[in-house]
This record gives C-alpha cells, sequence and structure tokens, in this order.
C-alpha cells in the first residue's frame, strides 16, 4: 500500500466569506429539520464562482467548456508550486513573472506539461476576513498579488499546463481589477480588461480554481492535486472540494 497524505486545500464556506463585490452574500434557508420532518434540508443560493471554486472556459468564453465538460483526466493532476509567499510579504502587489518561472525551473526541473500550477502567496491566511483578502486602500484601490500575463504564457503555451490556482479571490492583482476603465468602455470590455490573466487562461480552455488555502503545506514538486468539482450541466463555475494527495 502507498503512503501518502491528504490535504486539504479548500476553505469551508458560508455567508459573509469574502468574495468579488458584485456577487450577492449566500443565502441559506432551511426547509426541514430533523425535529419535524426527520432529516435536514437547507437551501443554498450562491454565485457559482463560491468559495474555492473552479472556473471553466465557459465563465468568459462563448461556447466554451462548461464544468460538466471538463474531463476527469483533468481533475486529477500533478501539482507544481510556485512560491511568492515571501516576496509579497514586503509587496502585496506582486505578481508571479516568467523570471519566478525560469527561476523554479533552475531549481526543480522543467514545469511538466500537463500539471496543475498553483500560486503560493500565503495570501489565504486572511481568510476569512473580507476586508483584509481584498486588501482595499483609501481610494479604492485593491492591493493583493497574482500571475502575470507573461508568466501564464510560459506555463500554458511553452510548459503546456492544464490548469492553474491561487489563493486570491482573483487571478488577477487586485490593482488591475479595481481600476478605472477606459471612458465609453462598455461593461464586457472592462471584464476583459481587468480579468485579462484569468480570460488568458480561459481562452487557452484551461480552468483554473481560485481562492485554495494549504498551499504552505505543499513540497514544490511530487504531489497531486483532485479537484472534486460539483458536476453542473452547463455550469460555468461551481464550488470544488479540492485535496493534495502528497506523498
Amino acid at each position: 500500500m502507498i503512503s501518502m497524505r491528504v490535504l486539504d486545500l479548500t476553505h469551508a464556506f458560508g455567508p459573509g466569506q469574502p468574495r468579488e463585490p458584485e456577487f450577492d452574500d449566500e443565502q441559506r434557508h432551511r426547509e426541514m429539520t430533523i425535529e419535524r420532518d426527520g432529516f435536514d434540508a437547507v437551501y443554498h443560493r450562491i454565485a457559482g464562482s463560491w468559495g474555492t471554486h473552479v472556473d471553466a472556459p465557459a465563465e468568459m468564453v462563448a461556447g466554451g467548456r462548461t464544468i460538466d465538460a471538463l474531463p476527469v483526466e483533468d481533475l486529477v493532476l500533478p501539482l507544481t508550486v510556485l512560491d511568492i509567499s515571501q516576496a509579497v510579504t514586503d509587496n502585496p502587489d506582486r505578481c508571479l513573472g516568467r523570471v519566478d518561472v525560469l527561476d523554479w525551473e533552475r531549481r526543480h526541473g522543467p514545469v511538466p506539461a500537463g500539471c496543475f500550477a498553483a500560486l503560493r502567496t500565503d495570501w489565504s491566511r486572511r481568510w476569512p476576513d473580507i476586508d483584509a483578502m481584498r486588501n482595499v486602500d483609501s481610494d479604492g484601490i485593491s492591493h493583493t498579488p497574482g500571475w502575470s500575463l507573461d508568466a501564464l504564457r510560459y506555463l500554458l503555451v511553452e510548459r503546456s499546463v492544464t490548469a492553474i490556482g491561487h489563493e486570491t479571490i482573483d487571478a488577477d492583482p487586485g490593482m488591475w481589477t479595481t481600476a478605472d476603465g477606459p471612458e465609453g468602455a462598455t461593461a464586457a470590455e472592462n471584464a476583459r480588461r481587468r480579468y485579462a490573466c484569468e480570460a488568458y487562461v480561459l481562452d487557452h480552455d484551461n480552468y483554473q480554481v481560485e481562492l485554495l488555502t494549504n498551499l504552505h503545506a505543499l513540497p514544490p514538486t511530487g504531489a497531486h492535486i483532485v479537484v472534486g468539482v460539483g458536476k453542473a450541466r452547463n455550469g460555468t463555475a461551481f464550488p470544488a472540494r479540492v485535496l493534495a494527495l502528497v506523498p
């Protein structure tokens, strides 16, 4: 029997948790009770992108793959952890750059094709404090870390990773997601600009997992990730129970 450690990379979700400001809070209603009906039944009203969740290509790509179209072999992957947590301590706007990935490869070898690339920033330690997670200044600009387009181009095109994940609410740095758009731009145009990194991932038919946790407990390489996302028919995003299998 192979011995391994199973690590939970998932936040428990509930009303009042950190979320996109455009989303309503979760609403729960207990319809049945054990005392009255013999079993407990609770209705949950949530956005698909709620808590630790998967974003499928269809979230930003018309006609893209939906949650239920993701093949099972793409949900169990070798795990690569790219760590910029120390740099984020000094600069919350820090993004993973191509040079960071190249430095990782000098130490650990090439990022393997078909892997899941996770960005460790230790931002998940701020959960479930909404203000700490969003880190908005007096001008309304959020200061959170994220990916860079250069790093994503290298990982998705040159290294052919299957999916990415991160601890923040968004793949893109907060300074992008909260910046004003050009005058006259449509809401859709602004979304593509503010969420350029996420759009790049989904445009390339890859999926992403947002709001991961416990990445600090993982080795840079050698573990596997299991993305247990609900199979929502035609869903564009949905909560997931994400596990790491660590030898």
